[in-house]
């Protein structure tokens, strides 16, 4: 049962991969992998447990591991959801219009620093989301928009790994008190930075040329641009108004959290009924459909469901792995194969773009305490790094990675194809960079 499980895994997995060629959507794959994983581990319980499990203990460790998930899957729709509503509103033409080059250098340099240095604000999620609908007005051609949303991947989890609210286990790792806020920044801001740096000089000289803007008909009716809403009037004073206070929501998730400690959700879901009131107060004098089309009871319809189901079904997978133990078997063996921790890390990093790097953190949180490493020690920060950086290796690698697949609808063998080998130069730079400063 416990090869099985494993099997059942990799089976769903490579049907993720080969959603193309099969001819089937990737959240269909997903959704029945998760469910059958779970299946063949309460089944086989007996044989995966030879000690036994207390009556309705799985039970309760699936219901775990759904509130956990849950947490994700709401942050996830309440971002989504208000980067909808700014869209709806015009609001990121404000920020389009001011991006004038059409040189394909001067844009990648321009979006990847702004991914890089919002995602350290936000986290990597939200600010590949907001990316990901900018690129729709900017940018027609597939290839092209393809192109830049893996570059988008990239520079997200390169920003979020410097930062203790940038990214899921970089949060983990502040609360657990393996690293300082302080210590975090100053030890990975430059390894971080040259992760996106190494593969932005790379393509400076291999991607010359202008991308093609969408036209107005592609905007309007959602071709190559926008999230397929349909154009309603709102004058410019409130599209910048709804911008820069779905902006300033976006920015108060990680004060609210550090002041209540309360879930990252809970800050998000806060943002957005504070956004639904201000936008019922102010479309309330329009006709009534226009009104609804501007409201978020509208506006929430159009979020892509797809996406969110795919991580459900991908995250309750890896739950039954780490359940049944297969993530702290493959701990222990690398602690016993490598030695070397730095080596560790590294592996971790490349292993965390196949499952969700949040288990294997957490793993490695188990198998070393503060006793083996103390507060700050290299150890945890290039753990931080290599879990934050590692994951975009693969588009389904990493949270900002499954987010842009489903917004964008970027294939996985291409991703494999022209970002993989960018992702793992700027991986293995960042790594060398904090080698060098840290003397390892």
């Amino acid at each position: 049962m416990y090869t099985l499980l494993l099997l059942t895994f990799v089976v769903g997995y490579f049907c993720i991969a080969l959603e193309h060629p099969l001819k089937i959507d990737k959240t269909a794959s997903a959704l029945l992998t998760g469910v059958l994983c779970w299946t063949v581990l309460v089944m086989g319980q007996e044989a995966l447990f030879p000690g036994g499990v207390a009556p309705g203990l799985l039970e309760e460790t699936i219901l775990l591991h759904v509130g956990e998930i849950a947490e994700i899957l709401f942050f996830l729709l309440g971002a989504m959801t208000i980067v909808e509503l700014i869209d709806t509103h015009g609001g990121f033409q404000v920020i389009t219009e001011r991006i004038r080059t059409t040189d394909r250098v001067k844009l990648l340099w321009i979006l990847g620093f702004v991914t890089f240095f919002l995602s350290a604000v936000l986290d990597n999620l939200t600010t590949t989301i907001v990316m990901a609908t900018l690129l729709k007005k900017l940018i027609r051609d597939k290839e092209d928009l393809w192109f830049f949303g893996g570059m988008v991947v990239i520079a997200a989890n390169a920003g979020g790994a410097w930062s203790p609210i940038g990214d899921v286990t970089t949060i983990m790792l502040w609360i657990g008190g393996q690293v300082t806020a302080p210590s975090i920044v100053a030890g990975l801001l430059l390894p971080s930075l040259v992760c996106l740096l190494a593969p932005l000089a790379v393509l400076s000289f291999t991607k010359r040329g202008s991308v093609s803007p969408p036209s107005r008909f592609d905007l309007e009716n959602g071709g190559g641009g926008g999230l397929h809403h349909q154009p309603v009037a709102v004058s410019p004073g409130e599209a910048s108004l709804v911008l820069w206070l779905g902006i300033i929501a976006l920015l108060f998730v990680p004060v609210f959290k550090t002041v209540t400690h309360l879930p990252p959700f809970m800050g998000m879901l806060l943002s957005l009924g504070v956004l639904w009131v201000v936008t019922e107060l102010l479309h309330k004098r329009k006709p009534e459909d226009e009104r609804h089309s501007l409201s978020v009871a509208g506006v929430i319809r159009r979020v892509d469901t797809p996406s969110i189901l795919f991580f459900l079904g991908i995250l309750l997978a890896v739950a039954s792995l780490q359940t049944a133990g297969h993530l702290s078997q493959m701990a222990v063996i690398l602690n016993d194969t490598f030695g070397n921790i730095y080596v560790i890390n590294l592996i971790i990093g490349l292993v965390s773009a196949i499952v969700d790097n949040v288990p294997l953190v957490a793993g490695a949180m188990g198998m070393y305490s503060l006793a083996d490493y103390p507060q700050d020690s290299n150890f945890w920060t290039f753990l931080a790094y290599c879990a934050g950086t590692g994951g975009s290796s693969l588009i389904i690698g990493s949270a900002a990675g499954v987010a842009i697949m489903g917004l964008l609808k970027i294939d996985f063998i291409w991703y494999l194809k022209r970002i993989t080998w960018l992702a793992l130069v700027g991986y293995f730079a960042g790594a060398v960079v904090y080698y060098l400063q840290h003397g390892l």
